[in-house]
């Protein structure tokens, strides 16, 4: 993975969504579920309008996990958010586009294949989702969302993470949980 590319990009992003500085209107946040699995996360949300946001969301994991285990990804997430009383309190619906780059292997969950070999790809995908927002202070929040949608993973497969050698080639449709947060922010 080109992190350099990938951190610029993400950066240019930010900067890209946070144009707009006024008090109250921009967000930073973290996943305290991202940051419990030890993923390195930042979002941004903007106010938009009164009752419109945006919300962009990155994280990396470049670790591995201990022994033959990876779970090495990094995500760009940006969502649409139509709050439902003026945007940054109480309930929102959003619409969120996903993708990044993952290389994954020897974990002991979901597909049986990710046990015994390593997947190297990019997956995409998009998603609907709610969320609520607490106020805990003039510039401290807490937020849970959840997400359900499409993601697509187009990925090469190893037999081991060492001596490179491919297997082949394959893809995967997954249709379930896309986004999840239990976030802290401060506003601006």
């Amino acid at each position: 993975m080109n992190n350099g590319i990938v951190n610029r990009l993400f950066l240019a992003a930010l900067l890209f969504v946070c144009t707009d500085l006024c008090g109250q209107n921009v967000q930073i946040k973290t996943n305290l579920l991202y940051d419990a699995t030890t993923t390195i996360n930042i979002g941004s949300e903007c106010r938009l309008g009164r009752r419109w946001s945006l919300d962009l969301s990155g994280s990396y994991n470049g670790w591995k996990l201990g022994g033959d285990r990876k779970w090495k990804h990094w995500l760009v997430q940006p969502e649409g958010r139509y709050w439902f009383g003026s945007a940054f309190k109480g309930h929102y619906v959003g619409v969120h586009l996903h993708g990044g780059q993952m290389n994954l292997g020897h974990v002991g969950f979901g597909d049986h294949a990710l046990r015994e070999h390593y997947r190297q790809g990019w997956f995409y995908g998009c998603g609907v989702g709610y969320g609520y927002q607490w106020f805990l202070s003039r510039n401290w929040r807490m937020e849970a969302g959840l997400g359900l949608g499409y993601t697509r993973f187009d990925y090469d497969e190893y037999g081991c993470s060492i001596c490179g050698g491919r297997l082949g080639e394959g893809s995967k449709n997954y249709w379930g949980v896309t986004r999840i947060s239990l976030s802290v922010i401060y506003s601006l």
